[in-house]
């Protein structure tokens, strides 16, 4: 698992920056978690942070781990010793179980844990497939598809398969809490990807934007229910960042604008500015005991 590794004084005072941007100020102190608590990041690559550069160590490549993700800047902030288990692609399936070579990421989580977030859902119901159909269909293929080949056809969720995930989100945190009982465990919405209406720089149809808006309310509704369930927290990325799209002008996340390459993190995902929004809210979850 990826141990943190301290960030250089430029990288820490672009995230400081971007914070303030995005959030009320809070306070420093993470409430009852003293530093040096153990820390673990699970998830997909909402948590992970898709890609958006530095890359951290430590990782593979595959997980598109980022040195500023949510969890990363968290843990810099208050002194944490984190482990980092989450990857891009990961199901509540590869929480819970083995992925090829990597172990089940619960298997990060130990007695001596004093923290959990979980991002996950997302790749349950396809999420991701359905935002590049859409931005195909607009005109803006996702350059994995071979020259000529249709655009995907990608179904919206049904109500079984909402059911299906927050019964598996809720599977991660009874896993978690037997593995370790004293611990905080957060789960941290997906961010909001698009608003009431499409853009250049999240170019979707009416009709998609409208799907992928209700995909977004419906997971974060059923990790809401999940949290519940297991007596987790339950941080409110998805309500917090309606008016952060990336058609807004502070964009938590990112679309599909035309000419983007990816060299900023992947699209469709959140921004550094997002990641550093994410973690302030956490800090002032904490801190609030």
């Amino acid at each position: 698992m990826g141990t943190l590794k301290p960030l250089a004084a430029a990288s820490l005072s672009l995230l400081a920056a971007l914070a303030l941007a995005s959030c009320a100020t809070v306070p420093d102190a993470g409430g009852s978690l003293p530093a040096g608590s153990r820390y673990v990041a699970l998830g997909s690559s909402y948590a992970a942070g898709a890609n958006i550069p530095p890359l951290a160590e430590g990782r593979p490549t595959r997980c598109g781990a980022s040195a500023i993700s949510y969890s990363r800047l968290l843990a810099q902030r208050l002194d944490l010793d984190l482990t980092d288990a989450s990857c891009g692609g990961a199901t509540t399936a590869h929480l819970l179980g083995a992925w090829n070579e990597l172990p089940a990421q619960v298997e990060a989580v130990t007695a001596e844990t004093r923290l959990v977030t979980i991002t996950v859902g997302g790749n349950d119901l396809n999420y991701m497939g359905l935002m590049f159909a859409g931005s195909c269909r607009a005109g803006l293929r996702d350059p994995r598809l071979p020259a000529g080949a249709p655009c995907p056809t990608v179904s919206e969720p049904s109500a079984a398969d909402y059911a299906r995930v927050e019964n598996q989100i809720a599977e991660v945190v009874q896993q978690v809490r037997a593995r370790a009982p004293q611990a905080r465990v957060v789960l941290v919405q997906y961010v909001a990807l698009v608003g009431d209406e499409p853009c250049a720089a999240a170019p979707l149809s009416e009709d998609d934007a409208l799907v992928a808006r209700r995909v977004a309310a419906a997971l974060a509704a059923a990790t809401a229910r999940a949290g519940e369930r297991g007596g987790a927290d339950v941080l409110p990325v998805e309500r917090a960042s309606l008016g952060h799209t990336a058609c807004s002008g502070q964009p938590w996340s990112r679309g599909l604008a035309p000419g983007y390459t990816g060299a900023e993190g992947a699209p469709w995902h959140p921004t550094a500015a997002g990641h550093a929004a994410i973690a302030e809210m956490l800090a002032q979850m904490l801190s609030q005991g």
